[in-house]
Parts: C-alpha cells; structure tokens; sequence
C-alpha cells in the first residue's frame, strides 16, 4: 500500500516533533511516536491542513524564519505607535474598517495572516470572505483597497506566499 502525500507529510512532521521533544531514538520512544503520529493524522486527517499546505522546501524554511522576525519587528513598531496614541493628550485617531486583498490562496496562509494582523496592536481582523480580510484599523491611513493592503498585508504575504502559496 503506497500512502498517499497528504498523509505521508503531517505523519513525518509529527514523528519529527516527537523525536525532537523526546530526544531520543530509543525503540520504545520511537514507536510509540510512530503509533501516536498514525493515529493523529489517521483520525484528524481533515484537521491537519495546516501540516498538508505548508511547502517544506528550503526557502519555505528560510521564509519562516524572516517570517518571524518580520512579525517581532511589527509587533515593536505597532505598539510603539499605539503607544504614542494612548499617550498623546488629544487621542489622535482615525478607527474604521478597512477592505484588503489578499494574494494567498491556501486556507492557512490566510488564517496565519488574519492572526497576525490581529496580533499586531491597532489592527484587527473582523472577518475573512474570499480574497478580503476585513480589518479594522485603530488609525486609518487609507481606505484605498490598494494602499490599505500595502500598508497592513504586503510585508507579511511576500514571505507566507512562499511558506504556503
């Protein structure tokens, strides 16, 4: 029996986690890592999306890692400006809800990016319909669909493009 790609993935992801947090390859170990795997993706196979979608390629791994530290350096800077806002005497602020598009076509690429937006302080995802995310944006800098995606998107889509499609 040839096992099929969508299961072979999440179970020697899962296999990997388990030796890794284990830390040995020791036969009692190892087996039951391999029969807990099986049964994770044998009975949540259509749970495992986020295993099944992601590219596990070189420059997936590498765009995973910038992808973090692109995430750390948003974060910094986000709650430094909110910071700003909460502090500044007359609250200067635009909030509303913005329409962006988004570029991604895999299911956890899109709820990767509406979690980091939403992580990410002044912004917050309402709502995922299609190719939009609708966000609402404590300070709007523009309702332009265009230049909405720019400024909130774009940085973190170029490295979840190549992480899930």
């Amino acid at each position: 029996m040839v096992l099929p790609r969508e299961f072979i993935k999440p179970f020697s992801a899962l296999l990997f986690f388990w030796i890794l947090l284990n830390g040995t390859l020791a036969p009692d170990t190892l087996l039951i890592g391999v029969v807990a795997s099986f049964a994770i993706v044998w009975f949540l196979r259509e749970s495992m999306s986020f295993l099944n979608e992601f590219r596990a390629t070189p420059q997936a791994f590498i765009a995973a890692f910038n992808y973090f530290g692109y995430f750390l350096k948003e974060l910094v800077k986000s709650n430094i400006a909110l910071a700003r806002v909460v502090l500044s005497p007359d609250l200067p602020i635009n909030p509303g809800i913005v329409k962006v598009r988004t570029r991604l076509k895999s299911k956890m690429g899109r709820l990767l990016l509406a979690n980091s937006i939403t992580l990410t302080p002044g912004t917050l995802t309402v709502e995922i319909e299609g190719e939009y995310l609708y966000i609402h944006w404590v300070n709007i800098e523009s309702d332009d669909i265009d230049a909405a995606t720019e400024s909130i998107v774009a940085g973190f889509e170029k490295y979840l493009e190549v992480i899930y499609g």
